[in-house]
């Protein structure tokens, strides 16, 4: 099952050019069965890299263009009059939108307004829709790869607190290096396209999720998650970083995120047990949009991850994962 997650990579890198911890970042939310949040300027292929990673699974697929007219019910679904031809009687029946999918594509999702966007609030958080009284249950594995453009604020409409608080990790993207450019500009502009196999399936996802709770944490490592998590709030901190630029600190879903997205690193390493390394690297994605930082902060360009830095260095380690 684990060598199926390292082939799912392979496959992916067959299209997107370096990237691999942000393909890591992915796949760990998807064992962990959480959702994620793509952040990066036009052009970096964060919508192809969601449609690869798709291609392969052996998953059904859609897409959403968020644009400001986008309605509640052109993503979850409308009730359409029909007629029986045996009886001549009409009813309604719900037609389901692009939300009933395994993997939904919810393209630049700060493009629409807010009464859109907190649609698909039940969907990811109780992974069923409700309309007319009705409750539809989504299929599962239930898969949302938001994306978002951080340099044009004009026309968008920034995601609230408790949508955020939603995805279970805020990945950034950055810019390649200057070898992977090259990589990229000789392998899009010829004829030559890769072929992307379908290495997973829906039933294997699932198992793999549930494998994923199974993985061992020490109650020590737990104990240092909660402190870590506790730290970040102004009010029960002892870090000075944090009262300085921190407004709001993160909940205790913060700490279910960091433990579950640890536990799937843990697997995706071969390991059946989770280590230090595992919370410190995904305390970053975790913790990006859950610590919420003050003026002085935004104004002096400090962003969350430097408090992650900070508090990283601040908390003490349990002795024997030094």
């Amino acid at each position: 099952m684990i060598d199926k997650i390292s082939s799912l990579k392979s496959e992916i890198q067959k299209v997107i050019v370096g990237q691999d911890v942000i393909i890591e970042e992915m796949l760990i939310a998807l064992m962990a069965g959480g959702h994620c949040l793509l952040e990066g300027v036009p052009g970096l292929a964060k919508t192809l890299m969601v449609k690869t990673m798709s291609q392969a699974l052996d998953l059904s697929f859609r897409r959403i263009q968020f644009t400001p007219d986008l309605m509640p019910t052109d993503i979850v679904g409308t009730e359409i009059l029909e007629e029986d031809h045996v009886t001549g009687k009409r009813f309604f029946k719900f037609n389901k939108g692009p939300l009933f999918a395994n993997i939904v594509l919810a393209d630049e999702v700060n493009r629409t307004p807010p009464k859109t966007q907190s649609a698909l609030l039940e969907a990811m958080q109780e992974f069923e829709v409700t309309y007319g009284g009705q409750t539809y249950p989504l299929d599962r594995p239930f898969f949302i790869l938001a994306t978002q453009n951080p340099i044009e604020q004009a026309g968008t409409y920034p995601l609230p607190e408790a949508q955020l608080d939603r995805f279970l990790l805020y990945i950034k993207i950055g810019y390649p290096t200057a070898v992977e450019e090259a990589q990229i500009l000789s392998s899009t502009t010829g004829s030559k396209k890769a072929v992307i196999n379908p290495i997973i399936g829906a039933e294997e996802i699932k198992e793999l999720q549930a494998i994923t709770r199974e993985i061992s944490i020490s109650d020590d490592l737990i104990t240092y998650v909660s402190e870590l998590i506790r730290a970040t709030r102004p009010d029960t901190t002892s870090v000075p970083f944090v009262k300085e630029w921190v407004r709001w600190g993160a909940g205790p879903r913060a700490g279910q995120a960091l433990i579950l997205t640890a536990k799937a690193r843990a697997l995706f390493k071969g390991r059946y047990a989770v280590i230090m390394e595992d919370l410190q690297t995904m305390a970053y994605p975790v913790l990006r949009h859950r610590v919420l930082m003050n003026f002085k902060a935004e104004a002096e360009n400090v962003s969350a991850d430097k408090v992650t830095d900070e508090l990283i260095k601040a908390i003490s380690k349990p002795k024997a994962n030094i």
